[in-house]
């Protein structure tokens, strides 16, 4: 069998599996704003999903992404999820010979977009606690030349859930006009964090925000994202995109909704996401030769030290599966660091994260006996 096709089997198992607990991918799964429910059903009841979109999305959904990032004098083009946009930027942006600047960890498939895209991949380390895990100024200053293409920024970082400050994102933005490099400031999880700072306040004219719709507003199956900039970038990445028929009429009712009702709803969520990560990393203190790296984490999302527990990340994830939940091996982001921690998302019911506190002692000692298959 094929590496893809082992893969998209592995999902499909996960994705079949009743009553399985998603504590792996970082989804929201809150129930919804009723609203947002009712617009999706409206959309199919009166038919309108038979046309197609407009190709940058509907007029009202840019400008509500706008002011929902403070950035209302910016350009909006909706994606079909944050991966495509990311797809797209990655492939205007990168040239071969140049240098694609990132860090380890981060998100991993932006790495492989830049690649193909011919790029060089510079990874910095960050999984290093007397940096705070995250990207320095100097480190990155070191790190940038007159190669340098791009600079890509998950902020707040996945996994490991640090945010950066508003003095650092200029201080970065600043190094990245100092070489011409472009920004991209990936924002999947800034709905999350205590404060963010979007890199278009200080360079506009080569920053590119990206958007999801995904992490917060829990949209993930229906792939909705957006990549926001000035014009001329927008203009670029609208020139031949992957669609040009605009995205799924009935995920843009659903994000207008949900933007429209945030105000109301997600303050519980976070809330209610808060009160599981403490729960969680009550639960690991509890469990000796475990650490929570980062608390509280600005994502949706805690990364938990295995390295001196005396079992693999991905043998602990084999462990929670049998026992019917999904958590998420740190290879899958970083091969230098990855075999040090699990991830577990938290943005999921107040039972789900339960459940994993009261198994996780039993879960390390099953997992020193468990051989861990293949996981993507």
């Amino acid at each position: 069998m094929r590496p893809f096709e082992q893969r998209n089997r592995y999902f499909d198992q996960l994705c079949n599996t009743p009553g399985l607990m998603w504590l792996g991918q970082n989804t929201n799964h809150f129930d919804p704003h009723p609203s947002v429910i009712q617009a999706v059903q409206d959309a199919l009841a009166n038919g309108s999903y038979h046309a197609y979109a407009p190709p940058c999305g509907f007029e009202e959904l840019r400008e509500l992404v706008l002011q929902d990032v403070g950035l209302p004098d910016a350009c909006c083009f909706v994606t079909d999820g944050g991966v495509e946009g990311l797809y797209n930027v990655c492939s205007n942006l990168c040239r071969p010979g140049q240098d694609f600047v990132t860090t380890d960890p981060s998100w991993a498939w932006s790495i492989h977009f830049a690649r193909k895209a011919g790029a060089r991949i510079v990874e910095l380390p960050i999984f290093d606690e007397r940096q705070g895990y995250k990207l320095a100024a100097e480190q990155l200053r070191a790190a940038v030349g007159p190669d340098t293409g791009v600079i890509y920024l998950v902020d707040p970082n996945n996994p490991l859930g640090t945010c950066h400050t508003a003095e650092e994102i200029q201080a970065f933005t600043d190094i990245a006009r100092s070489v011409g490099a472009y920004f991209i400031h990936d924002a999947t999880y800034s709905q999350f964090a205590d404060g963010f700072t979007p890199a278009y306040r200080y360079y506009p004219e080569k920053s590119i925000v990206m958007y999801s719709f995904s992490k917060w507003a829990g949209l993930a199956g229906l792939r909705l994202g957006a990549a926001i900039a000035c014009t001329d970038i927008i203009e670029r990445l609208a020139t031949a995109p992957p669609n040009n028929l605009g995205c799924n009429v009935l995920s843009q009712r659903a994000a207008i909704a949900a933007l429209k009702s945030k105000a109301e709803w997600f303050p519980q969520v976070k809330a209610r996401l808060r009160r599981n990560q403490a729960a969680v990393h009550e639960a690991v203190q509890q469990v000796p030769g475990l650490r929570v790296l980062v608390y509280p984490s600005h994502a949706n999302l805690l990364v938990i030290d295995t390295s001196e527990a005396g079992v693999t990340p991905e043998a602990l994830v084999a462990a929670y599966g049998e026992a019917g939940i999904m958590i998420r091996q740190g290879t899958y982001h970083t091969k230098r660091f990855g075999d040090r921690f699990i991830k577990v998302s938290l943005s999921v019911p107040e039972a789900w994260a339960d459940r994993f506190c009261a198994l996780l002692p039993g879960m390390v000692e099953q997992a020193r006996h468990t051989t861990a298959p293949a996981l993507f």
